[in-house]
């Protein structure tokens, strides 16, 4: 299966003009993706894509065309062959002077990464999670790059924790495909949605089945107290209400914060402070409990989320399927996560999000953590519609994707529509 052309597209969505993702950081945003296909001599395809909120869509872009020399001309076929271009993507001695292993050159490293795995699930006729419960403990552990993890967790110990998983795969992977996992929506929080739509959405969510909800705090507080009031009043005591400033504190404003939302119980304060300052979330988690600390959606790679779980800095990790260099990253931040036994909660929403991380928190199910204790993943109801395998939830709960591959796939008229900035979306408008 030789990849012969690496086709990129630059996508992006005008959700700015209904405020939907708008938060505290993040007023404006156009949902977007720095898109890639991966074209092989037989015809197949791999899909994939890493997520910005518009500008700066062309540079990631750019950044996985520079990258597309390391993928042409190699066949894909297996788990050897994706550890090999994950790490032919990432250890380059130039290109790692960029980062090292952050910004945009990690982001189109996790494009194309994302797509070879798309590619070689579809090739294998199954699901990426299915796919990835299929591979051998060694063959997992083998597509984990292990620089800089080792004072934390070693291959031995992963393997004795995949082989511990091992029993007990078939009966989830058939709970999985008949109840689906849970999630929890953010759909209806939204910091530039007034306090009437707010109410409504979120008695709609509970009434679909959503025993949690977020909103988005950290612009104003007299404005947060008031909406977080009348979301706690619509959906009553029982539901769990997170919270998420989107990194817009310092740590002391942290504290003063969340002691003024604390009387309307949140669940969680997501990132609350820079995703870089691994002791300012240690020291928020110390001062806001029992209001517990998740963050992980701007965490750039595994070493950043090694450091937040050694310094015990927060109650759950929200890895992203494309912030970090694809699905290899993804095995090793889950299976450090279990480690710490610190639950994952992905972060979805975006464009695209919610369809590739449902596959990531099935396989953490079913091949290493074996619980769903604590556990949900995000859902926000936008964009579903422009993808030939969209997410789906029922009464609260993620369905399982039984289409064979990553579910990245955008319809080729969505492709068309909104490509950037000739798509008949942005020329006509």
């Amino acid at each position: 299966m030789r990849i012969t052309a690496v086709d990129v597209r630059d996508v992006r969505f005008p959700t700015s003009r209904s405020l939907d993702g708008s938060d505290a950081m993040n007023p404006d945003p156009d949902y977007s993706a720095a898109y890639v296909v991966l074209h092989t001599e037989d015809g197949e395809e791999g899909h994939g894509f890493t997520f910005t909120i518009g500008r700066g869509n062309d540079i990631c872009c750019a950044a996985i065309e520079a990258l597309g020399e390391y993928v042409i001309g190699r066949d894909l076929t297996g788990p050897a062959d994706l550890a090999d271009l994950y790490r032919a993507l990432t250890h380059d001695s130039q290109i790692r002077w960029l980062g090292p292993e952050k910004g945009v050159m990690h982001l189109a490293a996790g494009a194309l990464v994302n797509a070879a795995w798309d590619l070689v699930s579809r090739r294998a006729g199954l699901p990426l999670w299915k796919y990835l419960a299929t591979l051998t403990p060694e063959e997992i552990v083998a597509n984990v790059d292990w620089r800089y993890l080792t004072d934390a967790l070693t291959p031995d110990e992963a393997l004795v924790m995949l082989r511990e998983a091992e029993p007990g795969r078939a009966e989830r992977i058939a709970e999985i495909e008949r109840e689906g996992y849970p999630a929890y929506t953010t759909s209806p929080g939204w910091l530039g949605y007034d306090d009437a739509k707010v109410v409504r959405l979120a008695r709609e969510a509970v009434a679909e089945g959503y025993t949690q909800i977020k909103l988005k705090v950290g612009a104003d507080l007299e404005d947060d107290r008031r909406r977080f009031a009348a979301a706690r009043s619509a959906v009553g005591p029982e539901v769990r209400i997170a919270v998420d400033a989107n990194q817009r504190w310092d740590v002391d404003e942290a504290e003063r914060w969340m002691a003024a939302l604390a009387e309307f119980d949140p669940w969680w304060i997501e990132e609350p402070t820079s995703p870089d300052d691994v002791l300012g979330h240690a020291e928020i988690r110390r001062r806001v409990a029992p209001v517990k600390v998740a963050t992980g959606e701007h965490v750039h790679n595994r070493v950043m989320f090694k450091q937040l779980l050694q310094a015990g800095a927060i109650d759950f990790l929200q890895l992203d399927a494309a912030r970090v260099a694809g699905v290899n990253e993804n095995l090793a931040i889950l299976l450090l996560a279990n480690k710490f036994g610190v639950p994952v909660c992905p972060h979805a929403g975006g464009v695209g999000l919610c369809e590739l991380v449902r596959h990531l928190s099935m396989f953490d199910y079913v091949a290493v953590s074996a619980s769903m204790q604590d556990r949900v993943i995000e859902y926000v109801d936008h964009l579903h519609e422009h993808f030939l395998d969209p997410a789906i939830t029922e009464r609260g709960r993620y369905l399982a994707p039984a289409k064979p591959g990553f579910s990245a796939e955008i319809k080729r008229e969505s492709l068309e529509h909104y490509a950037y900035p000739d798509g008949p979306e942005w020329s006509e408008n």
